[in-house]
């Protein structure tokens, strides 16, 4: 019987929980912490952005914000992402971040708690994001804040936008457009 029950639990250590394939395979909290099953975005187009309150392309979030206002209703969605990873631009806690964004900016779009997105403490999320080897089509690591990540209506990461290029770029605004199109 021991040795049953020795094997049983050796056999638990080789189950593993499926890769994800998708990005409705996650659930992130919002920024009141609350979870969020990224799955009710199915059928939308996402554009997925890690952000910052005091970076130097922190007014994109105007942009962010003109852009979501135009294309919502055709079924856009932009997930802002708090991140703290370059030169500590992000250092608030999140009720201070969505403060800033909703006074500031007027930010309507969803957004989520500060996480990590890149390094050793690299959120699963944002792994999948920037690994062809995950998502089998994008293989881009952030490089700043800001950086902008597109999702089909399948939850599929189709393209990945330099942090310095603006939503309302001619060549961003076109491969949003071709997908709600689809």
């Amino acid at each position: 019987m021991k040795m049953l029950l020795i094997s049983f639990l050796a056999s638990l250590l080789w189950v593993s929980v499926p890769p994800p394939t998708s990005v409705y395979d996650f659930t992130m909290n919002d920024i009141d912490d609350s979870p969020v099953q990224l799955s009710k975005y199915k059928g939308k187009v996402l554009l997925i952005v890690n952000t910052a309150s005091k970076c130097g392309l922190t007014p994109q979030y105007e942009s962010l914000q003109a852009t979501y206002e135009k294309y919502q209703d055709q079924g856009l969605v932009i997930l802002g992402f708090p991140a703290n990873n370059f030169m500590g631009q992000e250092p608030a806690k999140n009720s201070k971040i969505k403060e800033f964004c909703t006074r500031k900016f007027k930010v309507t779009f969803p957004m989520f708690s500060k996480i990590s997105v890149k390094g050793k403490n690299m959120h699963p999320f944002y792994q999948y994001l920037t690994s062809k080897k995950q998502n089998g089509k994008v293989e881009a690591p952030v490089t700043w804040n800001f950086q902008k990540f597109l999702v089909d209506k399948n939850g599929k990461v189709i393209q990945s936008f330099a942090p310095n290029q603006k939503v309302t770029d001619a060549n961003v605004i076109r491969a949003i457009e071709k997908q709600l199109k689809k």
